[in-house]
């Protein structure tokens, strides 16, 4: 601070030291012209020593703080990437999940100008694709259904000149998916897979399978009333998909983009699936149910066999899957496993540099035969209590085949507590970080 206070007229180094303003980190200091007006605003950032590592969440909280009808300008200049995330963050804090409130006047926040060297486009793009994923996110379950979040990815075609088909109900028998068939057949909203492609034929090949729980009640081996308060997020991993989906498009990456969604509720009725039923699906596999709360795994198995005929160039899914990566790693860094070593190494650092971060985990082969069961080809969990998030990612692997590579990402969805401009709630991850990899990824090749 004393190199600061030396940069600044008199008047603002002693109204700082004054105000006992340290730069601790998200605290915000505004700075008053003589007649009481705001001049300006000092935003802390806490230990950061290189201006190129600020994130989104430096700004997040700006929008909450600066005082509504005045333009702000950045006094520093910033490198690229981090101008990119000081616009991004801005306009994240500036989101509200107000569907279900009364509506009030509406006051002009606080305009921030674009730091030179942001790309605007792009920030607005991105941040129009967080606010998509965290309004469905957030939407209870009781509004958002298989059939509403298959009308979300229809209304995303239909702005982009995509193709979106949509299979319901028991015509998903007759178009061989019997898992998505099986965990969602005892909802009355019937189960569906939504498929969704975009761009040329002959652009690189990119298939994104996300899972699109739209509830989970744990079905017969049903959840206790705590765990399933937040399962409206089960569909997280549909909501990021929709999202990347939204900046692929609208970037116009030169990809043929395919998203598959198996939207289902997991629900209690006479005609539920139980444990030691022993289910077939799509890729010829039978697979034992030792616990019907291990659904994901399941409906993103018959995704990922349909996905992987096509032999893509990189397969991705995305889904809340296990409890036991959160325990692992957390909510705020998902699991990222994959077959493609050199793709997890640039997903992991583009997470580092996007501040979207994922940590790799290993797809542990020695576990395989924990999967194993007496009367069927797997079973969809193991009898050891530990590794949980590897034995859903084992599961998986079993339906992609080695010629295609895959990553499988693990993540939690939501904001478990509260901080400056990111309210306890839905939280999109690994969208920005995804995008940056097939950015760098497939862009390079036309």
């Amino acid at each position: 601070m004393d190199e600061w206070h030396a940069m600044q007229p008199a008047a603002i180094a002693q109204w700082t030291r004054t105000s006992g303003f340290k730069g601790e980190r998200n605290r915000l200091l505004l700075l008053p012209h003589t007649d009481g007006s705001p001049m300006g605003a000092v935003l802390g950032l806490g230990k950061l020593f290189d201006l190129a590592d600020i994130s989104l969440w430096h700004a997040s909280g700006l929008a909450d703080r600066l005082p509504s009808g005045t333009d702000f300008r950045c006094a520093t200049t910033l490198p690229a990437r981090a101008a990119n995330q000081l616009a991004l963050g801005y306009l994240y804090g500036h989101y509200r999940f107000d569907r279900y409130r009364r509506q009030t006047n509406a006051v002009r926040p606080a305009r921030l100008v674009a730091p030179p060297g942001c790309d605007v486009t792009h920030v607005q793009r991105t941040a129009q694709a967080l606010a998509l994923g965290r309004d469905l996110i957030n939407t209870p379950a009781g509004d958002l259904g298989p059939a509403e979040l298959a009308a979300e990815a229809r209304a995303l075609a239909e702005r982009s000149g995509a193709r979106c088909g949509v299979i319901e109900g028991d015509s998903l028998l007759e178009h061989n998916y019997p898992l998505i068939h099986a965990v969602g057949r005892a909802s009355a909203r019937a189960p569906r897979l939504i498929d969704l492609t975009w761009g040329g034929d002959d652009h690189p090949r990119v298939t994104i399978v996300a899972k699109g729980v739209c509830f989970d009640s744990g079905g017969l081996d049903l959840k206790p009333a705590q765990s399933m308060a937040l399962m409206k997020k089960d569909m997280g991993g549909a909501a990021c998909a929709l999202a990347l989906a939204h900046m692929i498009i609208e970037a116009r990456l030169p990809v043929r983009l395919r998203l598959l969604i198996p939207a289902v509720e997991n629900s209690v009725s006479g005609s539920a699936y139980r444990p030691g039923d022993v289910l077939p699906s799509r890729k010829g596999l039978t697979v034992e149910v030792g616990n019907t709360d291990a659904e994901g795994r399941l409906v993103l198995a018959d995704a990922l066999a349909e996905a992987d005929a096509e032999s893509p160039d990189l397969l991705i899914d995305l889904a809340t899957l296990t409890g036991a990566a959160r325990v692992a790693l957390g909510p705020e860094l998902p699991a990222l496993f994959g077959n493609d070593d050199e793709a997890v190494q640039i997903l992991t650092r583009h997470g580092r540099e996007q501040h979207d971060p994922v940590w790799p985990m290993p797809l542990w082969s020695p576990y395989e035969d924990e999967l194993s069961s007496k009367v069927a080809d797997l079973s969809n969990v193991a009898p050891s209590s530990f590794a949980g998030a590897v034995f859903g990612a084992l599961f998986l692997k079993r339906f992609v085949s080695e010629r295609t590579p895959w990553l499988h990402l693990d993540m939690y969805a939501w904001n478990a507590r509260e901080r400056p401009g990111r309210p306890v709630g839905a939280e999109v991850q690994c969208i920005r970080a995804l995008f940056a990899l097939l950015a760098e990824r497939f862009a390079a090749r036309t």
